[in-house]
């Protein structure tokens, strides 16, 4: 299935995003609806083009397209340009079609998919102003964000604290999350490979230690989601997707790190968060949302089928358990067949009820959605070289 995922990157999704691209005012679209109409007026997210720029750098780097690079040199001019606050730190939330700041909110979690973009594309295409930007990044998280506990999320332009409405989910107000922490631990990997500075390491021990320690519910093997600013949990919340993601970050933070301690210390636990969500999330070849309380939800996010898809390989590469593959088979034939948006100039539907059918409510473009989580599950099956198995039927 390598070559099929292959060309779902290089003959659909590199061309949707690529057609996106707004030569006019810079950056790309920020929003098309499910039934593909495009607000070419629409406002940009900082977000969505901070993983866009991770998309085409990593396009490149292991492609070596120089198409890609020359989209990647596209995003950063609008990052560059517009998305960097650089009179107070960090980065906006929101521009305009045109560039100019329309939500100047300073989020953690945002400020770590920039700095996460910018270190891919100068490990990329070796841009050292990328990697200078990417450590201003660093600076301004570990200057403004931390307390005696870890990494607040919410501030206002200057560095002062708002609610944290951004990550907060279910009904609750969470000062801290668990998802930023794991994007702050995506980050830190990605700029650690620049030169390996040691003050990044550092601070990767530190959010690792964080995770196991705060986040990771050993009785469970799941972790929690929602903290107030003690890292005390709030709700009960299990989210089947950030947990399959989590374990191959994790593990890609370790092997980044080169400490073999971490390395099997989190193997061990990866393994049995992934065991886990294969027992209790996986259904009918497709993983299932999360949990609130008692109540499942089955809804099938683009996004959660994607990241199982790398993090059940990653289980297989770890264990050698054939389960984890055949899961992993099973869930790309999911996408295959039910994900992928088929309509001409369709890219992947963002969510699908449990018996199949799309949410047409739900934008294919947009802050959120992107080309992250669905280029990168492609570009990590053809970087493993792992061959998915069919479905036995």
């Amino acid at each position: 299935m390598i070559k099929e995922i292959k060309k779902e990157l290089e003959e659909h999704i590199v061309p949707f995003w690529a057609a996106l691209r707004d030569n006019e005012n810079g950056g790309f679209y920020g929003y098309m609806s499910c039934g593909l109409e495009l607000d070419k007026k629409a406002e940009k997210g900082v977000i969505l083009h901070s993983r866009i720029l991770w998309f085409f750098s990593k396009c490149y780097s292991v492609l070596k397209n120089e198409k890609y690079r020359e989209l990647a040199d596209h995003a950063f001019e609008y990052i560059k340009n517009f998305c960097i606050d650089y009179d107070n730190g960090g980065v906006y939330w929101m521009t305009d079609c045109k560039g100019a700041p329309t939500d100047t909110m300073k989020h953690t979690y945002n400020i770590a998919f920039a700095i996460y973009a910018l270190s891919c594309y100068h490990n990329a295409c070796k841009d050292r102003f990328a990697a200078d930007l990417a450590y201003k990044l660093f600076a301004d998280i570990e200057t403004n964000t931390l307390d005696e506990y870890g990494y607040r999320e919410a501030f206002s332009v200057d560095w002062k604290p708002v609610p944290n409405e951004a990550l907060s989910e279910n009904g609750l107000m969470a000062d801290k999350t668990m998802n930023t922490v794991l994007h702050l631990i995506e980050a830190y990997t990605e700029l650690y490979k620049i030169d390996k500075n040691e003050k990044v390491a550092e601070r990767l021990r530190f959010l690792l230690s964080l995770m196991k320690d705060r986040i990771y519910d050993p009785e469970r093997n799941a972790l929690r989601v929602f903290f107030d600013t003690k890292y005390d949990v709030i709700g009960d919340i299990h989210s089947y997707g950030h947990d399959i993601e989590a374990t191959w970050l994790t593990d890609l933070a370790c092997d980044t790190l080169g400490d073999e301690a971490l390395i099997k210390d989190w193997a061990e636990r990866d393994l049995r968060i992934s065991g886990n969500i294969l027992d209790i999330a996986f259904e009918g070849g497709a993983l299932n949302n999360e949990r609130e309380n008692s109540k499942i939800n089955k809804k099938r996010i683009w996004w959660v089928q994607a990241e199982s898809v790398v993090g059940f390989v990653n289980a297989y590469q770890h264990s050698g358990d054939e389960k984890f593959l055949k899961a992993a088979g099973a869930v790309w034939e999911y996408i295959r067949d039910n994900v992928i948006d088929k309509r001409k100039g369709g890219e992947w539907f963002s969510e699908l009820s449990f018996e199949g059918e799309p949410d047409f409510s739900k934008e294919t473009v947009g802050p959120w959605k992107c080309p992250y989580h669905n280029g990168r599950m492609c570009l990590e099956i053809i970087s493993r070289g792992i061959e998915l198995p069919k479905t036995e039927r």
